[in-house]
């Protein structure tokens, strides 16, 4: 069923209408009529509404209870039709978790009295633990795992305090709330976090585990003191979605042989590249768990620790204590580890060690922040590491990128036209079929969740030759494209052509990367 599809005219299926709630235009005004308990406990929602007839899509139409108490409820006539049980429960998620949220702060601003003083009394650490202010955190936090949110921004300025999420790539934002009400929210969360509370001039890190509808969330918390108060960002990481096997990350066939190639080495350095929030942390953890066998002594040093991983030993920095990466990797190398994972190499110091642990019999894995796979080179030569140093350590290197995937359920197919075929590289004569952004209920904006692209790197006797002659990094680049690797570019437009994303994405995240 297409949007604006009237349900009148729709044909019946035994007496009773089929809708497609994914492509379906819900009217909001409509969908907040019912209650959410009465809308859970009969699995129905409300869609549309003709004069007194209110449109209910329903699991099960033949639910006369159901149907009668709707009618009780909103002294309206009720016409029935269906829907699956899963597309139900979604349009639910979707639409209560943010009139909840509208609610509770509507309750919240009538109920709470703000906190304007900086200096936190006993009793207004337990007015911040009353029912309101928990209330409204929660509900942000369940509308953020509800609408798969990687991160929320609580940020005050001048006006008020903007609440912002991450989803797929993108901040959203999601409410308004007074700035008056900054002080409580943020100690509530500064509680949770078990972080200082009357500390507001310097930055902190935090952490919370908690569950929620069969989701279990790491979140890690970041303030940050800024003119109009303290910014704050929640990460929810949720540990429920990690189950990946390297098939599972997006690897191309060819990519995945040389990744196994290059991981069946005994020893040496293999780096997964990008920016912040590229993914490096699921690639890395992948490997990890790939090579978690029996035999082997793991050992990592990590800032947080992400995932837990059953049989390998992780260690958390912690600077207060003076266990820094470099220190712990140096304590690590006391431990006999046949692999080690080192969450970051941020300075010279750190690098080092781990060269020198990769060229002394130790498999090393790590991150760190270049543009692409030949540019890290340069960036650990930066760092202090002699040539011969990194081209002995070096076996390989992984850069990636994440991009917004098209929803499946209502991209738009369409011809390139010459230009586009142009800024791909294609013949402009050949007949290409391209796939756009529309947008439906399942979807953000037509996106659904981002996938990793790649450009792999094996550091073979060609490339180890010109590290060793200090070659530039075009240099490195055209002779390891030369031997077959793939580009970021070259990864991200055949996704594109794949459809699996939009020309405009793909010329988003790989523009700068040709």
């Amino acid at each position: 069923m297409k949007k604006g599809d009237n349900l009148q005219n729709t044909p019946l299926k035994p007496g009773f209408a089929r809708v497609n709630l994914d492509k379906y235009e819900i009217n909001i005004n409509v969908v907040t009529l019912l209650p959410e308990n009465l809308v859970r406990k009969y699995n129905l929602i409300a869609i549309n509404k003709y004069n007194n007839t209110l449109i209910l899509a329903m699991a099960d139409p033949l639910n006369f209870i159901a149907i009668d108490d709707v009618k009780l409820f909103t002294k309206m006539d009720v016409k029935p039709c269906v829907a699956s049980n899963s597309e139900i429960e979604k349009i639910i998620d979707k639409f209560y978790s943010s009139t909840i949220a509208k609610k509770v702060l509507d309750e919240f601003n009538d109920d709470f009295l703000p906190i304007e003083t900086d200096d936190i009394e006993e009793e207004e650490v337990a007015e911040v633990s009353s029912a309101p202010i928990v209330k409204l955190l929660n509900s942000i936090i369940e509308q953020a795992i509800l609408t798969r949110a990687s991160d929320v921004h609580i940020e005050p300025n001048q006006d008020g305090i903007k609440v912002r999420f991450r989803i797929d790539g993108d901040l959203t934002e999601i409410m308004n709330l007074p700035r008056s009400n900054l002080s409580a929210l943020i100690t509530r969360i500064k509680i949770m976090g078990k972080m200082n509370i009357a500390e507001k001039r310097i930055s902190q890190d935090g952490r919370i585990e908690m569950s929620f509808k069969n989701h279990n969330v790491d979140m890690r918390i970041s303030t940050l003191p800024t003119v109009y108060g303290e910014k704050t960002v929640l990460r929810l990481l949720d540990k429920s979605n990690f189950n990946f096997i390297k098939e599972d990350l997006g690897f191309s066939k060819k990519d995945l042989s040389i990744l196994n190639n290059i991981l069946s080495q005994p020893y040496g350095m293999i780096l997964v590249t990008g920016p912040t929030g590229s993914g490096k942390s699921t690639t890395l953890y992948t490997i990890l768990k790939e090579l978690n066998l029996e035999e082997k002594n793991v050992i990592t040093v990590e800032d947080p620790v992400e995932y837990k991983i059953k049989g390998v030993n992780q260690v958390q920095v912690n600077k207060k204590s003076g266990l820094t990466f470099a220190s712990g990797l140096r304590s690590i190398l006391r431990q006999d580890p046949d692999i080690i994972m080192i969450g970051e190499i941020r300075d010279s110091e750190t690098a080092e060690i781990a060269v020198r642990a990769a060229i002394t019999g130790h498999l090393v894995l790590s991150t760190l922040h270049t543009n692409d796979s030949p540019s890290t080179v340069a960036r650990l030569i930066d760092m202090g590491i002699e040539p011969y140093l990194v081209s002995s350590a070096v076996v390989g290197i992984v850069s990636q990128r994440l991009v917004k995937v098209l929803c499946p359920k209502c991209k738009g197919k369409y011809q390139a036209s010459y230009s586009e075929k142009k800024l791909m590289g294609i013949d402009e004569n050949k007949d290409i079929a391209l796939y756009k952004a529309i947008g439906c209920n399942a979807c953000n904006q037509g996106y659904r969740g981002r996938t990793a692209v790649y450009e792999l790197m094996p550091v073979n006797e060609g490339i180890r030759r010109l590290i060793d002659m200090r070659s530039t990094t075009d240099t490195i680049r055209k002779n390891a494209i030369e031997d077959g690797m793939t580009t970021l570019f070259q990864s991200v437009i055949s996704l594109a052509l794949d459809g699996q994303t939009s020309l405009e994405e793909a010329l988003r995240v790989g523009f700068t990367l040709r």
